[in-house]
């Protein structure tokens, strides 16, 4: 079994949140100048940071070699799920009160489009 940090779904989901986050920050950048980038690039960070958490949780919760139960996988992905949106929550919390200058459109667009991207997870099989 591949650990979900290694895991092609994992990595194919970076990949595009990070794509993405790049691609608003580089736009936000051009519309509104460098906070809105840098608010941008933020609000991606949150995503992508989470989807590590989100990953490491669910290998915690998977045990090499021994079969997992159908209700001990959804109680894993739940835990994972659960830290996931603790891990979002803090984030924005952190930045939306340390980051005065913070464009919300730019910050709030990028978060919004690298969470849909999550979702991507599920084009990509582990072979």
């Amino acid at each position: 079994m591949t650990p979900p940090l290694k895991s092609r779904p994992i990595l194919t989901v970076l990949r595009w949140q990070a794509i993405a986050t790049l691609a608003i920050a580089a736009a936000s950048g051009l519309w509104a100048g460098p906070h809105a980038a840098l608010s941008a690039a933020l609000g991606g960070l949150v995503t992508l940071s989470s989807t590590v958490v989100y990953a490491f949780v669910l290998g915690l919760g998977l045990k090499a070699g021994s079969p997992a139960s159908a209700g001990a996988s959804i109680v894993t992905m739940l835990r994972a799920e659960g830290a996931k949106v603790l891990v979002i929550i803090l984030q924005l919390w952190l930045v939306l009160t340390t980051y005065k200058d913070v464009v919300l459109a730019a910050m709030f667009a990028a978060f919004a489009i690298t969470v849909l991207l999550f979702s991507t997870a599920l084009l990509a099989r582990d072979n």
